[in-house]
């Protein structure tokens, strides 16, 4: 239930800066249970964060050129980065090393402007290059390959749009991808065809498409578009239900063309395997998405940096480019997309803002590499700190009771610290991850072929793995 229900003076999103982390990063992406932060560095490197101890715990240093991608795989155990330097690395954290042991490492012939694992399976990775190309990568032996996205016009001929933005949608059924031409294109991720075409009337580039992951907007992508319109779209569109194209039907058989080359890349893939899948055998459905709101600063005619969605859906923050400011502005998604507030972190412009999963609270980086991590404070209770007693508004007379000051025998007392003493205290164990929200799949209907594939072959990133603590000789610190 919303807690703003229950109390309405309740603000359930951030509000203020909790701490700083100066970690020279570009951006950072909270993990599915909220508990460590990975910041991308303009170096090459990525460096995981404790939130907790807020000390660093493994420092990911693979890549010669900057980070342009962070992502977490739905148990937090593999971290994939993706770089400048045309490669994606995924490391598992689960190894007792750091830097970690790289599960693999998967090399391209451009550099990679954004990467992410498949929300259930993280044997599956989508990759955008900056030469505009999408590529869907199956690391299971059974499906193994490179398929590139591609769209082919009616003359039969292939088309390479200019793919500027791609995302796996919460289920990880589909592709989104957003166009140069204001177009998101729609892809099954099972047959890698296109399924829909969406025109955006009025769209420039479209520069960032961010989706809903609960509550009554689930599955809604906002498209963040460039400077040329300078505002955020929030987007409604329909289920692909029509022209005989849904989420669990049978698809009809793909054609495809491989090109073939000779050079391997770093994880033993070869180019040889690398489809370009292209015609479809089904209808595309045709449709212009609808625009339910639209955000921008009518004052200072900003862009945007980046937006996230809270974890409800209810709440979206933007990050201003503003060359002289740190502002994020908050707006209500759930109370017709009403503006809340403007946070404002100082003087230092920022670069990138990311929701926690789970709680009202927000990571959001400086120009200068500092991440701020924004919180809602709570008032405190002070009742809570002592068994049955409660506040009180007013000065009331109170009745002790007969032995309720009564010194304690120190016979007992020695007894339950030497029973403290023999209790066997975990200090090698490490992290162990909690539930958090990527953890849980999206539920499927019965024969749910797109669902099914997805989770053949499945990965070690399980459930209750711990990260390893490493003991630094000659430090104070881990």
């Amino acid at each position: 239930m919303n807690a703003s229900l229950l109390n309405p003076f309740i603000i359930t999103h951030p509000t203020t800066v909790q701490t700083s982390l100066v970690s020279g990063a570009s951006f950072a992406r909270f993990n599915p249970s909220g508990q460590l932060l990975a910041a991308a560095r303009s170096d090459g490197s990525a460096v995981i964060w404790d939130l907790d101890t807020r000390a660093t715990v493994r420092w990911c240093e693979g890549h010669v050129k900057g980070v342009t991608a962070i992502d977490w795989s739905r148990n937090s155990r593999y971290v994939l980065t993706a770089s400048k330097d045309w490669n994606i690395i995924i490391w598992d954290l689960a190894s007792p090393y750091d830097p970690p042991h790289r599960q693999a490492t998967i090399r391209f012939d451009a550099p990679v402007v954004a990467a992410s694992f498949h929300p259930r399976n993280s044997r599956m990775i989508l990759a955008l290059l900056s030469t505009g190309e999408a590529y869907v990568i199956d690391l299971r032996s059974t499906h193994r390959g490179r398929f590139e996205l591609c769209v082919e016009d009616e003359g039969d001929e292939r088309v390479r749009a200019m793919m500027t933005s791609a995302r796996f949608d919460p289920t990880g059924r589909y592709v989104f991808v957003g166009t140069s031409a204001g177009t998101v294109y729609v892809f099954n991720v099972r047959t890698k065809g296109l399924i829909a075409r969406h025109r955006i009337s009025g769209a420039g580039v479209i520069k960032g498409l961010e989706f809903a992951k609960g509550g009554a907007w689930r599955q809604i992508p906002l498209i963040e578009r460039f400077a040329s319109s300078r505002s955020l779209t929030i987007l409604r569109r329909r289920p692909f239900a029509g022209n005989g194209i849904s989420p669990s039907s049978n698809s009809p058989p793909v054609e495809s063309t491989t090109r073939r080359s000779s050079h391997p890349d770093g994880n033993g893939v070869t180019s040889s395997e690398i489809s370009s899948v292209s015609i479809n055998a089904h209808p595309i459905l045709e449709t212009e998405l609808e625009s339910t709101h639209k955000f921008n600063d009518p004052i200072s005619k900003v862009a945007w940096h980046s937006v996230s969605y809270s974890p409800d859906g209810e709440w979206l923050a933007g990050g201003a480019a503003d060359p002289a400011t740190h502002k994020i502005y908050i707006w209500d998604i759930s109370n017709d997309g009403q503006f809340a507030s403007a946070l404002d972190g100082g003087r230092e412009p920022l670069l990138d803002v990311h929701w926690h999963p789970s709680a009202p609270r927000l990571a959001s980086t400086t120009n200068q590499g500092t991440i701020l991590i924004w919180h809602s404070p709570s008032p405190e209770r002070w009742g809570a700190f002592a068994g049955g007693f409660e506040e009180a508004d007013e000065n009331v007379w109170y009745e002790e009771g007969e032995s309720e000051f009564d010194l304690a025998n120190e016979t007992q007392i020695a007894l339950r610290k030497k029973l403290q003493e023999d209790e066997d205290v975990d200090i090698i164990g490490g992290i162990e991850e909690g539930d958090g929200a990527g953890a849980e799949m999206d539920g499927r209907g019965i024969g749910d072929q797109d669902l099914d594939w997805a989770d053949e072959e499945m990965d070690d990133d399980r459930k209750g793995w711990r990260m390893k603590i490493i003991m630094i000789e000659g430090e104070d610190g881990f």
